[in-house]
């Protein structure tokens, strides 16, 4: 069992809602944070990486942990509506999300990142049908794009079961795919209504290479959002999420991911204390 720790703990660039590279670093730094995940596309009002934004950040002492691929004509109104218009789905946007993906893997290529994340889109359940193995070759595709740029692509959690995706990866696996895994974000099995978080962990984690540390509590009215709350005041269980990674050994990066409220720092910060006493309790 691997001992998780508070140097595993960063945040996404996006949830900061910075000015710029400087006011990034600040913040992070404000948070008593080292590492960063950066949006290398626009991403929820984020421009994405700015010029310079690797060297101020290094200059700060802040490292660039993975980067964030976000997909063009995405519609997050209601769940309904991103399961249409999610990732690589929608057949008139793919030209030119292979051509924003060709573009982000090669700034993760020249930042020297190991890891992208991803939304596909919404997985079909049935793999018998044509929409089924039109997103496994576009997810090949993609793959394909990282992968030749040394980056391994990771897939978000949330929009399908843990057991869908997990069939997913092995598809991925029988087309000689290698460069995929998953980035899990427990909040986002509640916010979709799609899956026991801490159930889904403990299936997928063999794939896990990084976590969004986010928290939510589950709609009450089928087909609308659950409400994102700070990271120890909702659902997940914390002590059993760091508990499954510390026993699968897990040595990747704890990313905060904060996409609501008006104060993104102290909700944050509020959200570091609860994660870290939860690193503590599992170790003890």
């Amino acid at each position: 069992m691997r001992t998780q720790s508070v140097g595993q703990i960063g945040v996404c660039s996006w949830s900061l809602q910075a000015a710029g590279p400087r006011d990034l670093a600040e913040k992070v730094t404000a948070l008593g944070l080292d590492k960063v995940q950066l949006g290398l596309t626009p991403h929820r009002d984020d421009p994405g990486a700015w010029d310079g934004v690797r060297e101020i950040l290094a200059e700060a002492g802040i490292r660039i942990v993975s980067g964030m691929y976000s997909t063009v004509g995405e519609d997050y109104t209601t769940p309904e509506t991103i399961r249409r218009t999610g990732g690589v789905v929608r057949d008139e946007h793919w030209e030119e999300n292979l051509r924003l993906a060709m573009a982000t893997a090669a700034t993760a290529k020249a930042m020297g990142l190991s890891y992208v994340n991803a939304h596909a889109g919404f997985l079909p359940h049935d793999p018998e049908t044509p929409q089924y193995e039109k997103l496994c070759l576009r997810v090949v595709a993609l793959a394909k794009v990282f992968g030749d740029n040394g980056v391994t692509l990771l897939l978000e959690t949330g929009q399908e079961t843990a057991q869908s995706l997990l069939a997913f990866l092995g598809e991925m696996k029988k087309r000689g795919v290698e460069s995929v895994a998953v980035n899990f974000d427990p909040a986002n099995m509640i916010l979709y209504d799609m899956d026991n978080p801490i159930e889904a962990l403990r299936l997928l984690v063999p794939h896990v290479r990084q976590v969004h540390v986010k928290d939510a509590r589950r709609t009450t009215v089928k087909g609308q959002w659950g409400e994102e709350v700070v990271v120890g005041t909702g659902e997940v269980d914390w002590i059993a999420f760091v508990r499954i990674l510390a026993e699968a050994d897990f040595d990747g990066g704890f990313i905060f991911e904060r996409e609501a409220g008006e104060n993104r720092l102290g909700d944050i910060a509020q959200g570091i204390r609860a994660l870290t006493a939860a690193m503590k309790a599992v170790g003890e």
